[in-house]
């Protein structure tokens, strides 16, 4: 019998290994997939500030230009029109900088799944071993 329990440890320490390695595995899949999506939510924040950028001088450039129409022709209603276009490309550039903000954000960033299913297996490692 003494020689059943030494091998009977030797296969529970390799089940153990084993079991913790393919954890190990899908613990690292699981943060790849999360990192992956996390890095595609700051890029697409990074493209909604460069619009809001690009609709910014755009919208400068219009307003200025409805300025510069409005002081050659006081009295003529050519330079509204031009307020008006340049007023929402503004509204617009706001928008889309605060949507690009709020997509960027460090917590959208950090890997909640991963950090729930680490602690997850951890408590149930920790369940089996001393059950």
């Amino acid at each position: 019998m003494s020689n059943g329990t030494p091998s009977s440890i030797q296969t529970l320490i390799g089940d153990a290994l084993r079991e913790t390695n393919d954890l190990a595995r899908k613990e690292i899949a699981l943060f790849r997939n999360e990192m992956t999506s996390n890095i595609r939510s700051l890029f697409l924040g990074i493209a909604m500030l460069v619009g809001a950028a690009v609709f910014g001088v755009v919208a400068m450039l219009v307003l200025v230009d409805a300025l510069v129409k409005w002081l050659a022709t006081v009295v003529n209603s050519e330079w509204l029109a031009a307020l008006i276009v340049g007023g929402i490309m503004l509204v617009v550039a706001i928008g889309l900088a605060l949507w690009g903000r709020s997509t960027m954000s460090l917590s959208t960033l950090a890997p909640t799944r991963t950090t729930r299913q680490v602690r997850e297996d951890a408590r149930t490692l920790s369940e089996r071993v001393s059950g």
